[in-house]
């Protein structure tokens, strides 16, 4: 952008960017605040205010002007399936953000109707029937009108799914199919599905059945992976942790981020963990992983870093807070602690998926056997996720033996479900927030999008600030929330140590990574409501711009083309932004206090000067008179 006042130079150390005029947020406790920063090779080589970068400026230089907007570094998703998400995007119909199931029926109806014969309708997580002004799910007759003849597979959170009658025939179910394991297809009196599908507590069924729609070629998945990243872009992303997850197989389902890195075509760097797919084959698959790849093999684009968010399946929890907490099998420890053995022998970190503190108890049991061993950590990164209802002894625990935390907006969508459950009183402190930071642990904060929560990453700020869910139910009172400054380290400097890269980006500091957005609102400034609808209008990873709105489109980074053609991104593209809350009432009340005042104050003026009555004669009204 061309920027008066600033004269181009041949310089030996000019800048590849400059970005001047802002308020930049550093994160940096040396120098919290400045105006202005300069990127060369990746790395920021100046911050302070527009005079310490002018210098900088040559002529390939590209200058943004913030135009005294906020500036904050890049945020990172600590818990997000982004690899899964990006093999997926262009597949799906997004209701992220979507404000009533009419508006999201309408959406569907019309993408029946532009989805080829073979393919499917997939709405798949990011949204809460919550948030719809119904407060209600969408009926099965609802589908089969909207779309009589094309699949349709509606995926509410990890407890069910809705499908119409064309999906449950793609999907091969009828009378006869057997339910699976920890899970329930619903029958009518005659015996045949109906349409809805529960998970019970395992979400495995919900998996299982999005798994036989058709899935993208070698080509469009690198199409629709950067179309993806572009989207994380959007909101301010520029680094994320991938949490593996099911049917996410390694190596196949990672090479299309590990061609894309190679292209040097990724807008995110990413982190990636490793997941074993196999129940009684985890050991198997977590040698064989060992013996290909190592931790922190890769670079600051793509790297490796470590095992999880599952490591045996006989461990794993739940997240469906529709159903009873789940019991694992009496003996699981046996086979978890071998895995935990063989990764800490061969100096791999690892994550684990647990949602209740009984099931953190019993890894906690494991790992002090260890300890007491001489080999837990053995100087090896690693954290619990989630933790719903991890108790006080249990964080004494973690610190004890030098773990982590990674918690994640789950209750903005699932709140309501957990009240119900749980009570408010156990919301209060789900997951206790203030209590992991004030232990000293290293609490970093994500979404685990895409099947469950949103990406937006604002909404996730908004929870953590307000502790309100996407339905305005307050959930945490204020001895659980955290200060604005607070949840933003927790979306950028903390996720930078659970990867062992805090030296290297979180903060806007010479020498450190250049990545940083420049926010469409104040994020500091900005009433609580208005922060789920903060964008980036200008987002930059590694000194490259590579999302920009508004007044800066079109100096991002070009993309191919959006295809398939008949792609619900195509139509409709991803999150359904809605505009931030009105002021128009607020303003209007203040304006009316504003005219009440200066009426008082103009009839003391008149008084003084005798032209009215020093006091107001009372007024006689018959009809208040008893």
């Amino acid at each position: 952008m061309p920027v008066g006042g600033l004269t181009p130079r041949a310089t030996d150390d000019a800048a590849d960017l400059v970005v001047r005029n802002a308020k930049i947020h550093t994160g940096d406790p040396r120098r919290p605040q400045a105006g202005a920063l300069a990127v060369r090779g990746g790395v920021i080589t100046a911050v302070g205010d527009d005079r310490d970068v002018a210098g900088l400026v040559g002529p390939a230089t590209r200058v943004v002007d913030a135009l005294g907007r906020r500036v904050i570094p890049g945020l990172n998703d600590a818990h997000l399936h982004v690899i899964r998400g990006g093999l997926n995007y262009v597949l799906e119909l997004r209701w992220d953000g979507v404000p009533t199931l009419r508006q999201g029926l309408a959406m569907l109806r019309e993408q029946a109707a532009r989805t080829p014969k073979g393919q499917w309708v997939r709405v798949v997580g990011g949204w809460s029937a919550e948030q719809f002004a119904e407060r209600r799910l969408p009926t099965v007759a609802e589908l089969n009108a909207a779309a009589p003849d094309t699949p349709v597979f509606v995926l509410h959170l990890y407890q069910s799914a809705v499908l119409n009658r064309a999906a449950l025939k793609a999907a091969g179910y009828d009378k006869h199919t057997p339910d699976p394991r920890g899970g329930q297809i619903v029958r009518g009196r005659d015996g045949e599905p109906t349409g809805m599908l529960l998970a019970a507590p395992s979400a495995l069924i919900l998996y299982s059945t999005l798994a036989k729609a058709p899935v993208l070629d070698a080509e469009h998945r690198k199409t629709s992976t950067r179309h993806f990243l572009r989207e994380l872009n959007r909101f301010g992303l520029t680094s994320a942790i991938d949490a593996a997850g099911g049917f996410q197989n390694f190596p196949e389902n990672y090479e299309t981020v590990v061609d894309l890195a190679w292209e040097g075509e990724l807008s995110l760097r990413i982190a990636y963990h490793l997941f074993p797919q196999t129940a009684g084959q985890e050991i198997d698959d977590l040698s064989r992983w060992i013996s290909m790849i190592r931790p922190e093999d890769g670079d600051e684009w793509l790297r490796l870093n470590g095992a999880g968010e599952n490591l045996t399946w006989a461990a794993a929890d739940f997240e469906n807070f529709a159903e009873p907490r789940p019991e694992h099998d009496p003996d699981y420890e046996a086979e978890f602690e071998k895995a935990v053995r063989l990764l800490m022998e061969n100096g791999w970190g690892f994550r684990l998926h647990a949602t209740y503190d009984e099931t953190i108890r019993r890894d906690l049991a494991v790992f002090e056997k260890l300890a007491a061993e001489g080999l837990f950590p053995g100087g090896n990164r690693w954290l619990f996720d989630h933790a719903e209802t991890v108790s006080a002894d249990s964080l004494d625990r973690v610190v004890a033996l030098g773990g982590a935390m990674s918690v994640q907006n789950r209750l903005s969508f699932q709140g309501e479900a957990f009240v119900r459950r749980y009570g408010i009183g156990a919301a209060a402190d789900a997951p206790p927030v203030r209590a992991m930071l004030g232990r000293g642990l290293t609490v970093a904060a994500g979404t685990d999008a895409t099947r469950v929560s949103s990406y937006n990453p604002w909404i996730a700020l908004h929870w953590l600030v307000t502790g309100r869910t996407v339905g305005d139910l307050v959930l945490h009172p204020p001895h659980n929330r955290v200060d604005r400054e607070t949840a933003l380290e927790m979306f950028t400097t903390a996720g930078a140590a659970l990867t062992g890269e805090q030296d290297r980006k979180g903060i806007l500091r010479p020498g450190f990574l250049g990545d940083l957005t420049v926010l469409s609102e104040d994020y500091f400034t900005v009433p609580d409501a208005a922060i789920p609808h903060i964008e980036a209008l200008v987002t930059v990873v590694g000194g490259r711009v590579v999302y920009a709105a508004g007044e800066y489109e079109g100096i991002d980074e070009a993309l191919p083309p959006l295809t398939p053609e008949w792609s619900p991104v195509a139509r409709f593209g991803g999150y359904q932004a809605a505009p931030a809350p009105g002021r128009a009432g607020a303003r209007q009340a203040e304006l009316l206090g504003e005219a009440a005042a200066e009426s008082a104050q103009h009839r003391q003026w008149r008084a003084r000067r005798g032209l009215v009555p020093e006091h107001d004669t009372p007024v006689h009204d018959p009809c208040f008179t008893l």
